[in-house]
């Protein structure tokens, strides 16, 4: 707990023992509302450049501030100086608790350090820091689990699988090719892991063959999870692997602004309409649903960020109470030095279908920003 934390605390104690000495009862107004405005949460966000990440850092904030805490968000543009400066002025300005989702999971060590020595809690947002021994807690989504359900979502559209699991009448072989997200994101190897585990006995028999060989992570992830190094990737893949009348019938993307740039790429190669591959994405964004419902990416997975928000809010308010926040893994996420007790929600794979039932009846898009592929407001 930091000094400012015990401050609070303590002025809120002697508060209460007043109100009580004076004989002011329940719902006499105390002073409980005032304790969170004497705190403040730093929440770093990587990059405005997905809108995935606008909205964690907007509900994250929004979810604090209704609580009356203060919250010092900041967006880093994708560099790594710039968010190990952000964490830094955090920590100076007093910070409570930091709330963090990492660009690079192991350029943070030093802020780490500096918070534990001024006794400021760590919560991964996300993406497990590494490295360190002082992250406290991790709040994320069960991201093996992720990797199976692309690599799933992918049998379904080719049709080799059915949704409900059984066998689908497909048989192949299929083309497919891999992408993988960037390496100095921890989760980007769990997504190619649960992928691969899931597909390696559909490439042992024949039914999917990798026709550009490229099957490593090393060879198929994307620095920074950028839309136009996906795109790159992709032709350069057409061009060199694709130049003998053969097609892609299936792409392993593993976020939907990849997917965007792989659409992209196979469009200006002349993919069009029942030939066009199966791609698989992640995130939800509005942008590659309206594609899903348009019937060209195949699917997404949602990962509701609303509670992923929720339950980093969780976490923190349990350190500002000097409490464990509640864990429901304690054994996955090994941070290079220990492993970091974590909150795992679950995901939900996106299909055409799946859209009105799972996205708009649950209030994350209105049936009007998927019409336009846009969010409002």
């Amino acid at each position: 707990m930091s000094k400012r934390v015990l401050a609070a605390l303590g002025s809120a104690v002697l508060a209460l023992s007043m109100a009580a000495c004076s004989g002011d009862g329940a719902g006499s107004g105390g002073t409980d509302g005032d304790q969170p405005a004497d705190l403040t949460i730093g929440v770093s966000m990587p990059t405005q450049t997905s809108e995935r990440w606008i909205a964690d850092g907007n509900s994250v904030k929004e979810k604090l501030e209704a609580k009356g805490y203060k919250v010092d968000l900041q967006y880093a543009g994708d560099d790594i100086p710039t968010q190990s400066q952000q964490v830094d002025q955090m920590i100076t300005r007093g910070a409570d608790v930091l709330i963090i989702a990492a660009i690079d999971g192991t350029a943070l060590s030093g802020q780490l350090q500096a918070a534990a020595d001024a006794k400021i809690p760590v919560v991964a947002y996300d993406r497990l820091i590494r490295d360190s021994p002082n992250v406290d807690f991790y709040v994320s989504f069960d991201n093996y689990k992720v990797g199976v359900a692309q690599a799933t979502a992918l049998l379904v559209g080719l049709g080799v699988q059915n949704k409900d699991g059984s066998k689908g009448d497909a048989t192949g072989p299929f083309n497919i090719e891999l992408f993988a997200g960037s390496l100095d994101d921890n989760n980007a190897h769990f997504f190619f892991d649960g992928a691969m585990d899931t597909l390696k006995p559909f490439i042992d028999d024949g039914t999917l063959k990798v026709k550009s060989g490229q099957n490593k992570i090393e060879q198929v992830a994307i620095l920074r999870w950028q839309q136009e190094a996906a795109q790159r990737r992709m032709e350069d893949l057409l061009t060199s692997s694709y130049n003998d009348n053969s097609k892609v019938n299936g792409v392993l993307s593993p976020y939907d602004g990849l997917s965007r740039g792989i659409i992209t790429a196979l469009q200006n190669a002349g993919y069009r309409g029942a030939e066009f591959p199966v791609v698989t994405g992640q995130d939800a964004e509005i942008a590659s649903v309206k594609l899903i419902s348009d019937g060209v990416q195949s699917s997404t997975i949602f990962k509701d960020t609303r509670l992923l928000a929720e339950q980093a809010v969780v976490a923190g308010e349990a350190f500002l109470q000097e409490k464990t926040p509640e864990a429901n893994d304690t054994e996955t996420y090994n941070n290079g030095v220990k492993v970091v007790p974590s909150y795992l929600l679950p995901v939900q794979t996106v299909f055409a279908d799946d859209i009105k039932p799972v996205l708009i009846d649950s209030g994350y898009f209105t049936a009007e920003e998927v019409a336009a592929g846009q969010a409002q407001g």
